[in-house]
Order: structure tokens, then C-alpha cells, then sequence
């Protein structure tokens, strides 16, 4: 799980205006920094299926919102992409 300190800095990093909470951009940043984060878990531990699975509901609710800023708006989403190191 990511800690709270780390949560706020994700927050901090990716809003949009001062009380920013859940914009797309901000639900990518965080899934990025758990998506990473579980990633390490299961390199070490290879055998966790349920966390595995857990992993890939959250690679496609991140791509379903890359695909939702894609449609809105492509500029906000080529930020987001540049910002979070995604699709090389």
C-alpha cells in the first residue's frame, strides 16, 4: 500500500488547481505509483495469484482513463504521458 506522505506527493505533483482531488490525472498518477509498487511485490513473490490479479484491474482502469483523456482532451493526456514515464 502507499503510504499517506507518498499519496499526498502523487496529489501535490499532478493537480490541476489548488483543491484538486480526482481529476483523471491525478487517478493515473496514483495507479502508476501502486502499479509500481505491486510490481516489486510480485517480483519477490511470484506466486500471488490474488494480488496479481489485483495488478491487472489496475493496468486496465489506467488505461481506460489514458483512453477517456485520449478522447477529451490529447494535450492533457500527452502531459500525463511525458510526466509519468508511460508508453516508451
Amino acid at each position: 500500500m502507499i503510504t499517506t506522505e507518498k499519496k499526498q506527493e502523487v496529489i501535490a505533483g499532478n493537480r490541476i488547481h489548488e483543491k484538486d482531488t480526482g481529476s483523471a490525472e491525478i487517478q493515473i498518477a496514483l495507479l502508476t505509483a501502486r502499479i509500481n509498487e505491486l510490481t516489486g511485490h510480485l517480483q519477490s513473490h511470484r506466486k500471488d495469484f490474488s494480488s496479481r490479479r489485483g495488478l491487472l484491474k489496475m493496468v486496465g482502469r489506467r488505461s481506460s482513463l489514458l483512453k477517456y483523456l485520449t478522447s477529451t482532451d490529447p494535450k492533457r493526456y500527452q502531459d500525463v504521458i511525458t510526466r509519468l514515464g508511460l508508453r516508451k
